[in-house]
């Protein structure tokens, strides 16, 4: 099996799609590689592409804001995202290109094996389960196959709506109960099961 240290310099590498010709660095994923819950965007925006790592822009202050408040430290958990390189004027990525990264984040995963993911906005919740409008699921968890999911908005969207970083705080808070539930033995509800 791959280490996480050979993803990422595959990451760094890669040029198995149009996104490398316009990516200053592709963002490979960071952080525990024993942390019971990874953490999954969409893409890398303007500050992860000029600094390689991932969730270091305002969206990334708030998802740490949303964690300490949980009692978590970012060092603590695993974070990445479905595509590694940033599409052109942030736009949502495409088909190919999460096609192209879908290996990436399979391995992360695969290697980590988190009790949970939690999935981070529409694109991520779409590109991983194949779900959409998040406002209705988010707070929820879902299973597909083996792997439980706990789903909740995007830290850029409480960026343009201030509504949201409450929501998104009180669902790191859940989130971090059902981690502890988890590893206490506890049988979690699920939600919604969606089919592999």
């Amino acid at each position: 099996m791959m280490s996480l240290e050979e993803i990422r310099q595959n990451v760094i590498d890669c040029t198995k799609c149009s996104l490398a010709k316009t990516r200053t660095h592709s963002v490979p994923g960071k952080g525990n590689f024993h942390s019971d819950v990874i953490f999954v965007g969409e893409a890398p925006g303007r500050n992860e592409d000029l600094k390689g790592e991932p969730f270091v822009g305002v969206a990334g202050k708030k998802l740490s804001l949303a964690l300490e408040e949980a009692g978590i430290t970012r060092d603590e958990v695993y974070i990445t995202n479905t595509v590694k390189c940033r599409p052109p004027n942030n736009r949502v990525p495409n088909n190919e290109e999460k096609q192209m990264c879908s290996n990436y984040i399979e391995k992360e995963i695969e290697i980590i094996n988190p009790k949970i993911i939690c999935v981070l906005g529409n694109t991520a919740f779409g590109s991983i389960l194949g779900g959409s409008e998040i406002t209705k699921y988010r707070g929820k968890v879902a299973r597909k196959g083996n792997q439980l999911y706990f789903i909740t908005v995007h830290p850029a969207a409480t960026i343009y709506n201030q509504e949201l970083i409450q929501i998104l705080k009180q669902d790191i808070k859940k989130l971090f109960q059902i981690i502890r539930e988890l590893k206490n033995g506890k049988q979690v509800i699920v939600d919604i099961e969606f089919t592999s």
